[in-house]
């Protein structure tokens, strides 16, 4: 029992030396679980909790086969075969929990970097939000650009393009910083290589979905491409999704867009869908439909 300040302030210190000069990777091979993935900077390797080798490590007690058991969690980001301590969870489990959650408020609170956002020539503008807390609690008011990013729409962007595609945040700003660099060259490669018109790339901060119908009137627009942050979930904080309408109007229905989701790195990887949306968008223009009007078959 440490009865003084001083007493637990050496113990603290001698863990910590002992965990800097390489105890730690002793400590996560332990019980079989897996060696951690990354050196610190006093040299020790750290493993990192939401990887794949830390969920392995919540594992089930007395598994008849464990192997099969990890070949369906390495199939799944559900939480399969985690075991239990008594009535509660394991503690990996609720760590690996807790910075799961973690992430996705991060991809709800914080913003799109702004220095990726300017890297790939984006114009800024902004829905008739205030603020994020209005962003969350009125998604009416996402739906809208505000006076001024409208007269900055109508003064900065190509008029009538072909196809007009834009970025909004959305409820995942951490899905559009991960994302964006790698799918849109690949999307706008595509559209040019066959001879697309494409609008100006801007970004729109507190964005949701139906923002797409107002920008379509706006800028008379044939088809518009949403690129948008899903709302996170325990298993992707990062989900990027693509909205497509043709002839979009302020309005309209729901079953009229096209969807492309989970472009994500453990979903449908950001290089790939760049390619698949630019074909989709071509399929689009030929076809004069989206949603359920548009038929997979329609040149895709």
């Amino acid at each position: 029992m440490i009865s003084d300040m001083a007493g637990l302030e050496k113990t603290i210190a001698e863990v910590i030396k002992e965990y800097l000069s390489g105890g730690a990777a002793a400590w996560a091979g332990k019980n079989g679980r897996p060696a951690a993935d990354a050196p610190d900077r006093g040299g020790a390797v750290l493993r990192d909790i939401t990887g794949q080798a830390a969920r392995e490590a919540e594992f089930v007690s007395g598994a008849l086969d464990r192997e099969a058991i990890l070949a369906m969690k390495r199939r799944t980001s559900a939480r399969i075969g985690i075991g239990r301590a008594g009535p509660r969870l394991l503690t990996q489990t609720m760590l690996t929990l807790r910075a799961d959650h973690a992430a996705a408020r991060d991809a709800v609170l914080k913003d799109v970097d702004p220095d990726m956002l300017r890297s790939l020539g984006f114009i800024e503008l902004e829905s008739r939000c205030a603020d994020r807390q209005e962003f969350l609690t009125r998604p009416d008011l996402g739906r809208a650009l505000s006076d001024g990013a409208v007269d900055a729409l109508l003064e900065k962007c190509v008029p009538n393009p072909d196809i007009q595609v834009f970025v909004a945040d959305g409820l995942s700003s951490s899905a559009v910083t991960a994302n964006l660099p790698d799918l849109w060259p690949c999307l706008m490669d595509g559209l040019h290589e066959a001879g697309v018109k494409t609008g100006t790339p801007f970004f729109v901060r507190f964005g949701r979905v139906a923002l797409m119908d107002q920008v379509s009137e706006l800028l008379g627009a044939k088809a518009v491409c949403a690129l948008i942050g899903e709302r996170p979930g325990l298993s992707a904080a990062e989900s990027l999704s693509a909205y497509v309408a043709y002839g979009a109007k302020t309005g309209m229905d729901e079953s009229g867009r096209t969807v492309v989701s989970n472009i994500h790195g453990n979903g449908i990887p950001a290089v790939e869908a760049g390619a698949y949306l630019a074909e989709l968008l071509q399929a689009v223009l030929r076809a004069k439909a989206s949603g359920i009007a548009f038929r997979k078959d329609d040149g895709l």
